[in-house]
């Protein structure tokens, strides 16, 4: 893969990995979640034009 799709790849993941911990802090401030909870997580990355859909399951604890 060329350098410039390396640098392009790292920027998207950047911008997705900082908007969703936003995206999940909120969440999870507004539905008044208390310390020691687990909540299932899941993201999904699609590309239509070359029909990827990568799923990653987890968890993360408050």
């Amino acid at each position: 893969m060329s350098d410039e799709f390396n640098m392009s790849m790292r920027k998207f993941l950047k911008q997705v990995g900082v908007t969703s911990q936003q995206a999940i802090e909120e969440a999870v401030r507004k539905a008044g979640a208390s310390e020691g909870r687990k909540y299932k997580v899941k993201a999904v990355v699609t590309i239509e034009e070359i029909g990827l859909e990568h799923e990653v399951n987890g968890e993360i604890e408050g």
